[in-house]
């Protein structure tokens, strides 16, 4: 699968720089033909094997002409295909508890939405084809991850502005460091969201990086004397 994940549809060549899906002057996105396709991709992947583009043509029923138009390459039709089940986080409200919005955002977030829209054996595929394709990791960063980031970081930049949080906080780097404590909990530890314990370690570690981040934190200190 990792080999075959940067190529490009047309050709099979090495993938070149991104370019724009062609399609014709006018002609509208067939939504239809979209699911059908990211469907294909997802029974491949569900099922183990490699990702082609002769076999999402033979699952899907549809064209190599209707693939080429919508997708540039087979990474970037992966990465799409495992966002399906995803959804956009809403935004956080100003008002109220800044920490505890934030904590049941990730919770809500990293757990996934269920094992109907998005199980968890696709989001262990997720991580393992990601971690064995770079290519595909990029493509699904940029595409999707890093997008689903903004409604935490827009909220630590208010808390910032608020004066609740230090001025001198970088709020994308707050967000990994949050955030990779409830990854920790799924990736490495194996566990799920939806057991006491872990949702308890995880408000633990919050509470250990919030007190930190609060306006009248020490900045800049360090047990390495850094």
């Amino acid at each position: 699968m990792t080999a075959l994940a940067t190529v490009t549809l047309a050709t099979g060549t090495e993938e070149a720089p991104a370019r724009t899906p062609r399609r014709g002057p006018g002609r509208p996105r067939n939504e239809d033909i979209d699911a059908q396709v990211l469907a294909a991709v997802l029974e491949l992947i569900d099922d183990k094997q490699d990702v082609t583009a002769a076999r999402i043509v033979e699952r899907s029923g549809v064209s190599r002409a209707a693939l080429y138009r919508r997708w540039p390459s087979l990474t970037t039709l992966i990465a799409a295909a495992l966002d399906v089940g995803r959804e956009m986080p809403p935004a956080i409200p100003a008002d109220g508890n800044l920490r505890d919005a934030i904590l049941e955002s990730l919770l809500g977030a990293t757990a996934g939405t269920g094992p109907v829209d998005y199980p968890d054996e696709r989001f262990r595929q997720r991580i393992r084809l990601a971690m064995a394709d770079r290519e595909l990791q990029k493509a699904y960063w940029t595409s999707h991850v890093s997008r689903r980031r903004a409604p935490i970081e827009n909220a630590l930049r208010t808390g910032i502005e608020r004066g609740e949080l230090r001025a001198d906080l970088d709020p994308e780097a707050c967000f990994d460091l949050i955030a990779g404590v409830f990854y920790y909990q799924l990736v490495v530890r194996g566990d799920h969201l939806d057991d006491g314990n872990t949702r308890a370690r995880c408000r633990s570690a919050l509470d250990v990086a919030w007190r930190g981040m609060v306006s009248g934190g020490q900045p800049g200190t360090s047990p390495f004397g850094g």
